[in-house]
């Protein structure tokens, strides 16, 4: 017998969405203004008034926005929506920490992460990329694929979301909870530049969401030719994965020294502008047991520094599922510090965070990549039962 599909019965394809204009920058509104009719030299003033509702008010809704005519309200809300990308996942950790799992697109999620008590008030940790190409053996994120960078729009939307949950709406610079972002989320922000500078831009504009660019600071894992540039594009406070002293370790742990080692990373980290006590860069340093932990190292640590407005981050290591590594003894942390602390370095030993979400350091999206892989065993499995047995 001979099937035939009637197609002239097909349902409409259903219409694109609506593109939001939340966590645009203010370049990328007047834009967007000039695409829908606006006239060029009014473009620039309604941008001004878009960007000041989105992100100093943190309207969802044109009718909120009652210094804008009814007539461009309405015309607005034909051509774009203020809502954020869909937040497929919200944990909230014991100690108050918050993560966020973010579908920026199909197949595209990213994880932000809330911690309070950390820098004036509260951090909130971003991720630059989908994924990660860098392969740093300690962390579980690198172990995942790189999907894509993400968008400037996309990394300043998980501020908004952010203030969502906090209720920081309109922007104040009093009683802040959430007072301090940090690029150390998934990826690497210096592959992702152009982004990370057009996102930092927007994130402290003082009529918008207005957090200082001393209170932003981008990690990155060693990208050398890159870390001048951040500094005079960014004006962002710096951070470097370091965790190891000599370059046959730190090849192991961070692969990307294979092709920048210590010697060019530390001479573009003296490159960096504005270096001083009052703007030191962060070195980030995994405590990991019998691998770079001891005394020895503690001391190569201190004159590797030597000569840079330094502090010192030690991570106790969060383990994850396969792991080669163990996080090192109390004891022996303590002792690294205090060589370090005896050279004058500050070296606090940071706290983990949000370990019974997944949010702590190294852990991003773990947890989400194995519920999406149950979520195809599930499908896969509905599917053949649909089926039935095979004729």
């Amino acid at each position: 017998m001979k099937i035939e599909l009637d197609l002239s019965r097909r349902p409409e394809a259903a219409p694109a969405a609506l593109p939001s204009l939340a966590g645009l920058s203010l370049p990328a509104l007047k834009a967007e203004m000039e695409k829908i009719g606006v006239e060029p030299r009014k473009a620039s003033m309604r941008a001004k008034q878009l960007r000041r509702w989105i992100h100093h008010f943190g309207t969802q809704d044109f009718d909120d926005m009652t210094d804008v005519a009814k007539e461009l309200r309405a015309e607005l809300a034909n051509h774009y929506i203020l809502t954020r990308p869909e937040i497929t996942e919200h944990q909230v950790s014991r100690d108050g920490t918050q993560k966020w799992l973010t579908r920026f697109g199909p197949g595209i999620e990213g994880e932000s992460v809330y911690i309070p008590g950390v820098g004036k008030a509260g951090a909130l940790c971003v991720s630059s990329q989908v994924g990660c190409t860098l392969n740093c053996t300690f962390c579980h994120t690198g172990t995942q694929k790189l999907v894509r960078n993400l968008t400037a729009q996309e990394i300043v939307t998980q501020v908004l979301i952010a203030r969502d949950a906090l209720g920081e709406w309109p922007a104040s610079t009093e009683g802040r909870l959430l007072t301090n972002i940090v690029f150390m989320g998934m990826g690497e922000p210096l592959y992702n530049l152009d982004n990370v500078a057009e996102a930092i831009d927007t994130i402290v504009d003082g009529d918008g969401i207005s957090i200082g660019r001393r209170r932003i600071t981008v990690s990155t894992a060693g990208v050398a030719p890159k870390i001048p540039e951040l500094g005079a594009r960014t004006g962002a406070m710096l951070a470097i994965s370091l965790h190891a002293t000599n370059d046959d370790l730190r090849n192991e742990l961070v692969p990307i020294n294979k092709k920048y080692n210590l010697k060019e990373l530390f001479d573009a980290i003296r490159a960096y502008p504005e270096l001083n006590n009052a703007k030191r860069v962060t070195f980030e340093y995994v405590m990991l047991k019998g691998v770079n932990d001891s005394l020895a190292e503690a001391r190569a640590l201190v004159q590797l520094l030597k000569g840079i407005p330094a502090k010192i981050n030690l991570i106790p290591f969060n383990p994850w599922p396969g792991s080669p590594y163990e996080c090192s003894e109390w004891d022996t942390i303590e002792e690294f510090a205090e060589v370090l602390n005896r050279a004058g370095y500050a070296s606090p030993i940071r706290t983990p965070r949000g370990r019974d979400i997944l949010a702590a350091c190294g852990q991003l999206r773990s947890e989400s990549v194995k519920k999406s892989a149950a979520e195809k065993r599930r499908e896969a499995l509905e599917a053949d039962q649909a089926e039935g047995p095979a004729a």
